[in-house]
């Protein structure tokens, strides 16, 4: 592990107001958001049991959807499997009742199908948020009966203090795994896929793994095989997405923090040793793209391990994990205040972004959180970071791009399209206006439109007096890669 200090000059900004550390924000910067469906805590609130009520559900997300892309986040991390059941059509796993009140209740449509259509509507990203290891309690467990996988696949499963796990020690876990990703990846449009709990449980000292530890562990000791058992699901599935599709980001959420450091304790909460996660492992081998730690902390509980997983990120994305559920004076005592610092943290130190846990706590502004992102930290949209290690070639630029005014008051934009190819992977296009010649495509505040899937793109600036005088438009590919601008 290096040695992680924190100089006193970073100490002096984080005590500075916070009014002076509001600057431009980057160009490039993951804002997500965790969509959570289980229980319906973020969503849906309705179910789904008739044309009117499978209205109300869509709205409902519709919802969440448009106050993120009012606020320019960029990233929806959409809650696609639970425990043992999915909230897409499956053929392996049924779906979840929250979005019927029926287990296996169909919903008249296929949710994860209309998350990815309606955040592609927006400009924003859709990764399918998969919780992996967990199966539920036997309440759970029971109420899935014969499609429950600890009916179908009994030989992956083990019970383990009232609840059902997948075994992470047996070979066929993997591949169970990798049958509901392939699902997801080779169906939907995804554009990432977002793995939770793909752990075992904490100290779990007594998991009935012992047979496969003896048949299995080649002299390795418990912890070490099982720490390799999960990098072994970790490496398979990275492989196996992107034999299928390389531009498809795949990443986990971990625990916030990977070991003690030099200076600072975890306090008996890390990923390494109390749960198994070799996460520093899987970042220097290239087997994630992004990593999400669950960064639920204060002072010296975050900015310290903020500042490790960057250390050795081998240039991948490090996407804190905010816990904005503690500014809820039910959850915590914090103040917001201590969002606004990490995040300025995070900017300071150019990890990739922030992800937000979770939505309902933006909806609800809580202690003004969402209006406080919206003016301030994510007042000019953001494009995705790119992924130079799948990809770093950017695609042929548009040409013959024509501004045309409509009677309306509207402003038709049209552009050849870029000349690359791959129609898997055809590029996507940005959008840029100003009131000055050249567009200054390196400032994000000139970014109308992004992940523009046509060759035109209408200008309606809601206040006419606004509206800008010079366009210019890009080509930007799945991996990031942004072409030159059309002027």
């Amino acid at each position: 592990m290096k040695r992680i200090c924190i100089p006193l000059i970073y100490i002096c900004v984080l005590l500075l107001p916070l009014s002076s550390l509001v600057a431009q924000p980057p160009k490039h910067e993951v804002r997500a958001a965790w969509v959570t469906a289980v229980y319906g805590l973020d969503w849906p609130q309705t179910r789904a049991t008739s044309p009117a009520s499978i209205r109300k559900q869509q709205d409902e997300l519709i919802e969440i959807l448009d106050k993120l892309k009012a606020a320019n986040f960029n990233t929806v991390l959409f809650q696609t499997r639970t425990r043992g059941d999915v909230l897409y059509k499956s053929a392996i796993e049924p779906y979840n009742p929250i979005l019927t009140g029926t287990t296996g209740g169909n919903p008249g449509y296929d949710p994860l199908a209309f998350a990815v259509t309606e955040c592609h509507k927006r400009g924003l990203e859709c990764h399918a948020w998969m919780v992996t290891i967990p199966l539920g309690n036997r309440k759970h467990v029971a109420a899935l009966g014969k499609q429950s996988v600890t009916k179908r696949k009994p030989a992956i499963c083990v019970p383990y203090k009232r609840e059902y796990f997948l075994n992470p020690g047996h070979p066929q876990t993997k591949e169970y795994l990798m049958s509901l990703v392939r699902e997801v990846v080779e169906r939907y449009d995804v554009d990432g896929v977002h793995f939770d709990y793909l752990r075992y449980p904490e100290n779990a000292s007594r998991f009935p793994d012992s047979y496969d530890y003896k048949k299995r562990s080649n002299g390795r000791s418990l912890a070490q095989w099982r720490r390799d058992n999960i990098t072994d699901i970790v490496r398979y599935i990275y492989k196996g997405v992107k034999a299928l599709k390389p531009w498809v980001k795949v990443s986990t959420c971990p625990v916030g923090k990977y070991r003690d450091t030099s200076r600072y304790s975890s306090r008996g909460w890390n990923s390494f040793n109390t749960v198994y996660q070799d996460v520093q492992g899987w970042l220097g081998e290239g087997i994630q793209d992004q990593i999400y730690p669950m960064m639920y902390f204060r002072g010296n509980g975050f900015y310290p391990f903020a500042l490790d997983w960057q250390e050795q990120s081998n240039n991948r994305h490090i996407i804190p994990g905010l816990g904005i559920y503690f500014l809820d004076p039910a959850e915590g005592n914090w103040t917001v205040d201590e969002i606004e610092r990490q995040i300025h943290f995070i900017r300071a130190h150019r990890l990739a972004g922030e992800g937000h846990y979770r939505v309902k706590y933006l909806m609800n502004n809580t202690q003004e959180i969402y209006d406080i992102l919206e003016e301030n930290y994510y007042a000019a949209p953001a494009l995705q970071p790119a992924m130079p290690w799948i990809d770093n070639i950017p695609p042929t630029s548009p040409t013959h791009l024509s501004v045309e005014k409509q009677s309306e008051g509207y402003t038709l934009l049209r552009w050849q399209p870029s000349t690359d190819n791959d129609k898997r992977n055809a590029p996507f296009y940005v959008v840029y206006g100003s009131d000055t010649y050249p567009v200054d495509t390196s400032n994000p505040e000139n970014i109308l439109a992004q992940r523009v899937a046509g060759t035109e793109y209408i200008y309606a600036p809601i206040r006419p007096w606004t509206a800008k005088k010079y366009f210019a438009v890009t080509a930007i590919d799945r991996c990031g890669n942004e072409s030159e601008a059309i002027q």
